[in-house]
């Protein structure tokens, strides 16, 4: 994949967006459409998630941690474990900044970690970062 694919002038990637809350999912949605990128489908739960993983081809993903079923922790853990899936960057997102949170999400595979309420620049300036990493070893 070029550098450019990556760049967010690029609004073709596909976004997952995970939280069992459909307000928290249309306000990502919002703010990812703000920023350019207007492809994103949503999930209420980790194992939906995987589902629509396996069966359509996605870019990114934006996942809440606590979530019925199976929380944002086991869905990365199933993506990390899933050789056709482990190359797709998770932001992981949650409402507390738990120290042992963002340990686990680092240590489990995440590609970043986020902190609601956020911003519109806090979400674009992770996506950014970590889709320049991601060209980085592409």
């Amino acid at each position: 994949m070029a550098r450019e694919d990556l760049d967010h002038e690029h609004p073709d990637l596909k976004f997952l967006i995970v939280d069992d809350f459909s307000t928290m999912r249309r306000i990502v949605r919002g703010l990812l459409k703000e920023i350019g990128y207007v492809n994103a489908d949503e999930a209420e739960d980790g194992a939906v998630a995987l589902q629509m993983m396996k069966t359509s081809k996605y870019d990114f993903v934006v996942s809440d941690i606590n979530m019925p079923n199976m929380n944002g922790f086991d869905l990365l853990k199933a993506v990390k474990a899933d050789d056709s899936l482990k190359h797709i960057p998770v932001l992981m997102v949650t409402a507390e900044a738990r120290k042992e949170d963002i340990v686990l999400a680092a240590q489990t595979g995440a590609a970043g970690y986020i902190v609601k309420p956020f911003t519109k620049a806090t979400l674009e300036e992770k996506v950014q970062k970590i889709m320049q990493k991601l060209a980085a070893t592409a």
